[in-house]
């Protein structure tokens, strides 16, 4: 992949994200009544079931992350991991 497509947003698959969420220090996903979630110290984050994300389901699930990390993170970041 060419350092263009890094710094860009992509479609990503369920267990990429759920993958990158456990670098990014997220523990799960655990069973929860509707979808599944992951856990970051005290917080929650739901993880949809479907096997891919959009782009901009991506990006506003990771809104969210941010908010829980309090921290921001790039399309070139989150490729990056």
């Amino acid at each position: 992949m060419g350092s263009q497509a890094l710094n860009r947003w992509i479609p990503c698959r369920r267990r990429d994200f759920v993958r990158r969420l456990r670098v990014l220090g997220f523990d799960g996903p655990f069973s929860g009544t509707r979808h599944q979630f992951m856990v970051y110290q005290e917080r929650r984050l739901a993880i949809p079931s479907n096997a891919e994300y959009s782009i901009p389901q991506l990006r506003m699930m990771l809104h969210e992350v941010e908010r829980i990390i309090d921290r921001e993170i790039t399309a070139g970041a989150w490729n990056s991991l």
